[in-house]
């Protein structure tokens, strides 16, 4: 879902998985075409409208940013030929010449309604806090050509956040059901076709001369599809056999491509992530249950085991290249693991132990609707049977659900229907995750999602704001740590994933930079 995804989720959410097929010339050839896979349907288009990682990686085909990042993290003009920005108010100068899919021009005016329509809480856009902070104003002077971005409150990472937020055009603004299975977008590509679950296929646009850094549509791909491959097992064996040429692999199949000498880009992912549902009737409601719940848990065996024991526990939240900081706000907070501890907090809440060997408040036995995300693969399936073993024998009972990304994240950005998720969130920026984690909960159009509230959080983020560089890192550590200490969710592993290449080039800025793509054979 970087959400970068729910992503991915971001989003998230696990990495979109990519490949692509070279049918013959050089890389200027308008005959090549390229096929990108992904394990599960990004669902709806709408860019501004999830973060599912899926969706999070072909929005950057057909939708442009207002500027871009390099592989290192520098922030280049996209849209935006140049910018000021003193903490609190930013003020962009648009290229003269950007053009819709649609033969319109992107104006000032529309990009500044992009961030107007993602702040009106009504349209519950969960960009809103994560890549647009919350409560940002945006004008256009339409004689400048320029748009001015006013925030209620300094952001130090503004840039490299709003680098992730696709613009759609006036039509897609003025009419959003064209956006659920179609593309209004200024970027290199426009889809031409759509199959759900099958493939969706974008055509490359001729004059694009506006990308990252002054990128052009030259010598790109005349063709793009996302492919759904089903499983990384059948992803990889597509790459070996050329069908794909672009793969990011998070499991034991990557040392297949790794075996055939393939070439790589190594992006490590936030792997294990425990989401907690604090709405009002969920017994995680209670920061005793989520204490018991984390302590009955071995998390150094657990990250082990979803990691196919290539990864290691994870120090901090955003770990996905580019990355703005580098800390450990995780080790010291987690608790040993015992199962007694687990028993004796329960006890400590209220709860008994009932003669069934569960645990029960009230008369009502601690049942918990354990969701976890089908593309951690055969790895997340074990863990999650080791967790579900752990948590019954600590007298905790499971009803556990495997869904893919796009349906799991229907259920947490919709039915509310969990007590307890595994979703890796991966972001790049510490401030990407702030409205995952505090503010309005889904009811009130926000995109905390599991409706935390933690005011020792929110005041380390607001100290973190007001500071630059080291001082707003050393912030966001504290307040992830506010997080972990309160049970609020836990984050335990970290997993080196990787994009295996054949046959292709590209550059990766927490998503294919889709102006790089190059066939090379």
């Amino acid at each position: 879902m970087k959400l970068k995804t729910l992503g991915g989720l971001a989003t998230a959410a696990t990495l979109a998985l990519a490949g692509l097929t070279a049918c013959g010339g050089d890389s200027g050839d308008a005959a090549t075409s390229v096929v990108v896979g992904t394990l599960s349907d990004p669902g709806s288009l709408d860019p501004q409208l999830s973060v599912v990682s899926a969706l999070f990686e072909i929005s950057g085909y057909a939708y442009d940013t207002l500027v871009g990042l390099t592989p290192d993290g520098d922030v280049v003009p996209q849209v935006a030929e140049s910018w000021t920005y003193d903490g609190t108010t930013a003020v962009f100068t648009l290229h003269d010449d950007v053009t819709c899919s649609d033969g319109s021009t992107l104006s000032a005016q529309t990009v500044a309604d992009n961030f107007t329509w993602v702040e009106d809480l009504n349209n519950a856009s969960p960009y809103l806090g994560v890549f647009v902070p919350a409560g940002l104003t945006a004008t256009a002077d339409a004689a400048a050509n320029t748009v001015t971005l006013t925030l209620a409150a300094p952001a130090p990472f503004l840039l490299e956040s709003i680098a992730n937020f696709p613009l759609v055009c006036a039509a897609g603004l003025a009419d959003r059901s064209l956006l659920a299975a179609g593309t209004v977008g200024s970027g290199p590509y426009e889809l031409t076709e759509a199959v759900p679950d099958d493939h969706y296929t974008y055509t490359l646009r001729d004059g694009y001369t506006w990308g990252p850094d002054g990128a052009t549509s030259d010598g790109l791909p005349q063709t793009l599809t996302l492919r759904i491959v089903g499983s990384e097992s059948t992803g990889v064996n597509l790459l070996l056999t050329g069908e794909v040429n672009v793969m990011t692999t998070t499991g034991a199949d990557g040392d297949r491509a790794e075996a055939a000498g393939l070439a790589g880009i190594d992006v490590p992912a936030l792997l294990g992530e425990t989401w907690y549902n604090h709405a009002e009737g969920h017994p995680t409601a209670d920061a005793g249950v989520r204490q018991a719940l984390t302590e009955a848990l071995d998390l150094a065996q657990l990250a082990t085991v979803v990691t196919g024991g290539t990864g290691g526990p994870a120090t901090m939240m955003a770990v996905v290249p580019p990355t703005t900081c580098s800390y450990d706000s995780i080790t010291a907070a987690l608790p040993a693991y015992s199962a007694a501890a687990a028993g004796a907090t329960l006890e400590q809440a209220g709860y008994a132990m009932g003669a069934d060997g569960v645990y029960a408040k009230d008369g009502q036995p601690l049942t918990l609707k354990f969701l976890y995300d089908s593309n951690l693969g055969t790895a997340g399936q074990a863990a999650a049977e080791l967790a579900i073993q752990q948590w019954t024998a600590a007298g905790i009972a499971i009803d556990a659900q495997e869904l893919d990304t796009t349906r799991l994240s229907e259920v947490l950005f919709g039915t509310g229907d969990w007590d307890i998720a595994w979703e890796p969130i991966n972001i790049g920026s510490p401030d990407q995750l702030v409205g995952f984690l505090s503010g309005p909960a889904l009811a009130d159009g926000g995109a905390n999602f599991s409706s935390i509230a933690n005011s020792a959080y929110d005041a380390a983020v607001a100290n973190a704001l007001a500071a630059v560089g080291d001082a707003a890192c050393a912030g966001f550590a504290t307040a992830e740590t506010a997080l972990f200490d309160n049970y609020d969710l836990v984050a335990w592993a970290v997993r080196p994933n990787k994009i295996y290449l054949n046959g292709v080039t590209l550059a990766y800025t927490g998503k294919t930079q889709v102006t790089s793509l190059r066939v090379t054979g």
